[in-house]
């Protein structure tokens, strides 16, 4: 990807989608909207996408339907986004790389980040989130652990960048963010 400069000598990135993934927590729908504002670009969260298609929430969804009609929505909703012309910001559910048919569509669709929080900076940041179906469990901790471990080679296998976001503060994260997607 190369960047070029602007009217206003603004340096904008070539390319017509910015892709965070990342596990639940790991910061993708927040910076995800700021690196939006930065470029001017819209944002779609999947999420609140595949919400609007569901007709309901995600968590209603997953207890009247199960993970894998969620899952078979979900591809669903990506093919839709994706296919969308012109730039945009686009924030994904921290499932979505489980299927290798998201994992190719994602990677092929724009430049992919992947969010990289460790565990406990999620669990501090979703404690109190009664919202995600795979968190109501009696150990979420644990749960969060699991996750990163299943998820993490699947995030690397996607991602053209890691950059790490459990420490950093939302700015910093946003910062790393424009600076990758500009340097290329």
């Amino acid at each position: 990807m190369s960047a070029r400069r602007s009217a206003d000598n603004k340096v904008e990135p070539v390319l017509h989608k910015i892709i965070l993934i990342g596990l639940p927590g790991s910061g993708k729908t927040s910076a995800g909207r700021a690196v939006a504002r930065h470029f001017s670009w819209p944002f779609v969260d999947s999420d609140e996408a595949l919400v609007s298609a569901l007709g309901m929430s995600i968590k209603e969804y997953f207890a009247a339907h199960g993970e894998e009609a969620f899952r078979d929505q979900e591809t669903a909703v990506l093919k839709r986004l994706v296919s969308q012309t012109g730039p945009f910001v686009l924030s994904t559910g921290g499932g979505a790389i489980l299927r290798a048919e998201n994992r190719q569509l994602l990677k092929s669709a724009g430049t992919v980040l992947y969010l990289q929080a460790e565990p406990e900076a999620i669990y501090r940041r979703l404690r109190h989130d009664t919202q995600r179906p795979l968190l109501q469990v009696s150990d979420p901790q644990a749960k969060i652990r699991a996750l990163l471990d299943e998820r993490d080679a699947l995030y690397r296998e996607v991602a053209h960048h890691v950059i790490p976001s459990g420490k950093s503060s939302l700015s910093v994260t946003v910062q790393k963010i424009i600076q990758q997607v500009e340097s290329q």
